[in-house]
């Protein structure tokens, strides 16, 4: 953050943070800089774990 000021404000009205909190902001990021089509992919991988459906046998891109 640019501005140290306002990182400090927030910091000071909100707390830390969690971990976890952090660790899904990441995750977003990493997500968001995927392409399409992989986006695609790694929602179908999450649905198919969450439903315990067979992984696909065929690596994925």
């Amino acid at each position: 953050m640019k501005n140290l000021n306002f990182a400090a404000e927030l910091h000071l009205k909100l707390g830390v943070p969690a971990s976890s909190t952090v660790e899904s902001l990441r995750l977003l990021r990493a997500f968001l800089k995927l392409a399409p089509r992989q986006r695609f992919e790694v929602i179908k991988l999450v649905e198919d774990l969450a439903t315990e459906e067979a992984l696909p046998e065929h690596p994925l891109s």
